[in-house]
């Protein structure tokens, strides 16, 4: 037998989740034109400001030197708005014309002049128009799959992207605690607030869809600001090391994460039977009679359970040799060593 001690444990619980880059971004033209270079090939990784897409620059170089042509026929007309002036000038003190037509060239010059900011600012817009023909990478990443083709006609309000490029660096794990998790995990950690309480969470682990263990631990750094309402589970972020790029956006996985128990029984799982998915336990009354109990655990720890409900510390409960008993039946423990006895069923 086994007479039941609380004591401290950890369970481990898996929490499925999705695996996101650090950046996940849209690359999409915002010109319109004939795509003429690919520079990427799928799956590559770029650098930011690497080049990954051109379309035809042609139209656009039309476009800027219309503008500077526009630019400089506006500077004419400003230097002639201000001879006009000069010539009226001394005309007006002399009193040879009406001041009404110096003010009258005064006005054809602000006007000229506003001609040449407005080409000034055209040619600023056809400049970055012309740059936009070369697409860069914004970021860092790996490079999605490429849904256009050279020679294909793009433009900003095509339904779908160029590609998609993720920054997987970091990588954002996102997964769910129900209502009674997030309230455990609020009596766990110390702290007044959520943020508080994060700092204290110990680095978790990552189980891939194979279930192997991925090498690097994670951190938890945010909680959503409420549940959904639909779910009743409230989205955590942990956040990932990825350096050898082993990992990448749309991956699955589960997180796994510990809690601590203080001042709980803890038995060992050999000491239980398993009937339709029930635990149950033999405990060993005073009279060394014995009844059948099922119990509920917090979750194992090593080879033993966390129990919750159905057992007392300084209980005895069988360890061996139930396997024929019956519920009332009588018992002559028999101690083995400290932690286990030999039960002689008696007739």
């Amino acid at each position: 037998m086994l007479q039941v001690q609380s004591g401290s444990g950890i369970t481990y619980n898996d929490y499925p989740a999705s695996i996101e880059g650090k950046e996940n971004l849209e690359i999409r033209p915002q010109v319109s034109g004939i795509l003429t270079n690919i520079f990427v090939d799928e799956g590559a990784f770029v650098t930011k400001g690497q080049p990954i897409f051109k379309i035809d620059q042609a139209p656009f170089l039309e476009k800027l030197n219309n503008a500077r042509a526009l630019l400089r026929s506006a500077h004419g007309a400003l230097a002639n708005a201000q001879l006009e002036i000069e010539k009226l000038t001394p005309l007006v003190a002399g009193k040879v014309v009406s001041e009404y037509q110096l003010r009258t060239a005064q006005q054809a010059k602000e006007t000229a002049q506003g001609n040449v900011d407005q080409a000034n600012a055209a040619i600023a817009s056809e400049k970055i128009n012309l740059g936009y023909t070369l697409i860069k990478a914004p970021c860092n990443g790996y490079i999605g799959r490429l849904l256009k083709k050279q020679g294909s006609l793009v433009g900003p309000n095509d339904p779908a992207a160029l590609t998609d490029l993720s920054d997987v660096e970091q990588v954002r794990v996102y997964f769910a605690f129900g209502e009674t998790d997030f309230i455990q995990f609020k009596k766990q950690y110390g702290g007044t607030t959520i943020a508080e309480k994060v700092k204290r969470v110990p680095p978790v682990q990552l189980i891939l869809a194979d279930d192997s263990i991925y090498s690097v631990r994670g951190k938890i750094d945010l909680f959503d600001g409420q549940f959904d309402k639909n779910t009743s589970a409230i989205t955590i972020r942990a956040t990932f090391q990825n350096t050898n790029g082993l990992l990448r956006s749309g991956n699955t996985g589960k997180i796994r994460m510990g809690i601590g128990y203080a001042g709980k029984v803890i038995i060992p799982q050999s000491a239980t039977g398993e009937m339709q998915d029930k635990i149950f336990v033999y405990v060993i009354q005073p009279d060394n009679k014995v009844q059948k109990r099922l119990i509920t655990i917090f979750g194992k720890t090593g080879e033993s359970y966390l129990v919750k409900d159905g057992l007392k510390a300084g209980e005895r409960i069988v360890t061996k040799g139930f396997d024929h008993l019956q519920d009332g039946d009588t018992v002559k423990p028999e101690l083995v060593s400290n932690t286990a006895q030999r039960l002689v069923k008696n007739n």
